[in-house]
């Protein structure tokens, strides 16, 4: 660090701590970003995105058709069972219009959205070399302008005095250093990587959980935010959670480890019987539900089943598919009991009711008696060869954070705002998620708050 004082400190060089820094050095503010991992594991978990859900009135060169404010705000509201703070959500959704372009003057590009299970080209953006690119491309422009950035920069403590921030303290090298600034934009992460803080929640179960994003957001700032008497959102036990490869490594596995074959065949536990409908509603709506469900199945442990008919229309695992010639066969590979397979198989087998299949919309394709039903893309396991994948609690983020107002200020348990702390992305993104999730929308809380945040730290810093 050149200087020991800035106008703006931004903890957590993430997407959002990026659009903060990147917003506040454009309007003039001296910016320091600390990055507690090393640089080549620069990025928190924006490095495994792929895509941003942004509203649009019309098709652009990126987007097809039109996805409205209210479209979005309704979708959000279906999958969060109406828990959100309704005018930070339309604040969300409204600026997430604006947020390509404005991506492009730093060098951001995009691509045609995938196809396949994800119904995402008419809602979602997807970055060109994914999440990595994007951040590559951010960084590169904020060296550019002038922002400050250090690596391994560990903030141990935080001093705040008569509701403004004075002070961080910082570990690097092993040394202790103290650096000042006018305002702080907080930018961490949640705690979904520091499995001793999941095991007081969840119990031993977390011990079976893989945490598919950085190893580097343990909660920290959350921890010291809290203690300093923040007020907190969101229950603890609320996660962006997924069902992925079981065989994923325990931490960074990134997106390639996701698997988004569920919905068009079956899932069962161990004792090999379904627990959930499969085919509740399209993929980017549910498949963050899926972790919860793994993780309350004995020895968290499940297993994605399906036959020769869907191979193909689902993005595969980074692992190898799981094949046999039976249905039998598959038990034993999955070391599941094969009499129970087959007849939870029959079972389902028999009360799939005609229809005609479709994977890209919500078909008429169900099951009848059965319990749970499956609601949409039933169809028999009847063409061999029969394909499997083991799956785990993949979480991705906590919800868990802090409350912050409309200018993105950390709101304390007595209702006053800090002066010069704010808060963007997974830590205050419970402000807006409090359960369920839809695909995308956690780079746009992060863009649009961090953005939000750095207009906020710089009208305080150089005012």
């Amino acid at each position: 660090m050149r200087h020991q004082r800035y106008d703006l400190l931004v903890i957590g060089g993430g997407n959002a701590g990026l659009c903060a820094a990147l917003t506040a050095r454009q309007a003039g503010a001296s910016v320091l970003v600390l990055e507690c991992a090393p640089r080549h594991f620069r990025g928190g978990n924006s490095r495994h995105t792929r895509n941003f859900r942004c509203a649009h009135g019309a098709p652009t060169d990126i987007l097809t058709e039109a996805y409205l404010e209210d479209e979005f705000f309704k979708d959000l509201l279906r999958v969060t069972a109406n828990q959100t703070d309704e005018p930070l959500a339309r604040m969300a959704i409204q600026r997430s219009a604006g947020c390509p372009e404005w991506m492009r003057q730093f060098g951001v590009r995009f691509q045609a959205s995938l196809r396949g299970t994800l119904h995402l080209s008419r809602t979602n953006a997807f970055f060109l070399g994914g999440g990595k690119a994007l951040l590559n491309s951010y960084y590169a422009a904020a060296e550019r302008l002038g922002v400050e950035i250090e690596y391994d920069a560990e903030v141990v403590a935080l001093d705040l005095r008569d509701g403004e921030f004075q002070s961080a303290s910082v570990v690097i090298n092993n040394q202790t250093q103290i650096v000042r600034a006018q305002a702080a934009v907080i930018a961490a992460g949640g705690f979904e990587a520091n499995i001793g803080w999941l095991r007081e929640i969840w119990g031993e179960a977390a011990d079976n959980f893989i945490v598919r994003g950085t190893p580097y957001n343990t909660g920290t700032m959350l921890k010291l935010m809290l203690d300093a008497g923040a007020e907190p959102v969101a229950d603890p036990h609320a996660c962006h959670s997924i069902a992925l490869d079981a065989r994923s490594p325990k931490f960074d596995g990134g997106i390639v480890t996701r698997l988004d074959c569920l919905p068009l065949g079956i899932v069962v536990n161990e004792h090999a019987e379904r627990f959930y409908d499969e085919g509740e509603d399209l993929w980017p709506k549910r498949y963050a539900i899926w972790g919860r469900l793994v993780a309350e199945q004995p020895d968290q442990i499940a297993y994605s089943i399906f036959d020769a008919k869907v191979m193909g229309r689902f993005m595969p695992s980074v692992f190898p598919v799981i094949e046999a010639s039976t249905i039998a066969g598959l038990a034993v590979a999955l070391e599941l009991p094969p009499e129970k397979l087959e007849g939870t198989i029959a079972a389902f087998n028999q009360a799939v009711t005609p229809g005609t299949f479709d994977h890209t919309k919500l078909d008429d394709c169900r099951t009848l008696g059965l319990s749970p039903e499956k609601t949409h893309w039933a169809q028999r396991i009847d063409t061999p060869p029969f394909f499997a994948y083991p799956l785990r609690p993949g979480i991705t983020f906590t919800y868990l954070g802090v409350k912050v107002d409309e200018r993105a200020r950390v709101v304390m348990k007595n209702g006053e705002p800090l002066k010069n702390v704010c808060a963007a992305g997974e830590i205050m993104a419970g402000n807006i998620l409090r359960k369920g999730y839809l695909a995308g929308i956690g780079m746009t809380i992060g863009t649009v708050f961090g953005r939000i945040a750095g207009e906020e730290a710089a009208r305080h810093a150089v005012s």
